[in-house]
């Protein structure tokens, strides 16, 4: 039997893609799978080019997005940015009252 390595980057073609993705993800309320997340969308549009347009190494973006790494708020909403997307805030449907 041969087993070969999963990439997440290599699956995401379209917009879509993207959105289900990070969706997701943010459901979980888990900050290092929103950041696996992110380096998995950065990575299949090209870290190279991404990392230019956020004024930081190539490198310098694949240890912020590590699971080791620590991004600034204003990074995450940079690459957003850069990647054609924004977050977007949303009451839950089965939120507490607060009274």
């Amino acid at each position: 039997m041969k087993i070969t390595k999963w990439d997440m980057a290599e699956h995401i073609e379209t917009k879509e893609d993207v959105i289900a993705y990070l969706e997701a993800a943010l459901e979980e309320n888990n900050t290092e799978l929103l950041l696996s997340v992110i380096s998995d969308i950065a990575r299949s549009k090209g870290m190279t080019q991404i990392a230019r347009d956020l004024g930081v190494t190539r490198e310098g973006l694949y240890k912020s997005l590590s699971p080791a790494g620590n991004p600034s708020f204003e990074t995450i909403m940079k690459l957003l940015n850069i990647l054609g997307f924004r977050l977007k805030v949303e009451q839950k449907l089965h939120m507490a009252s607060s009274t």
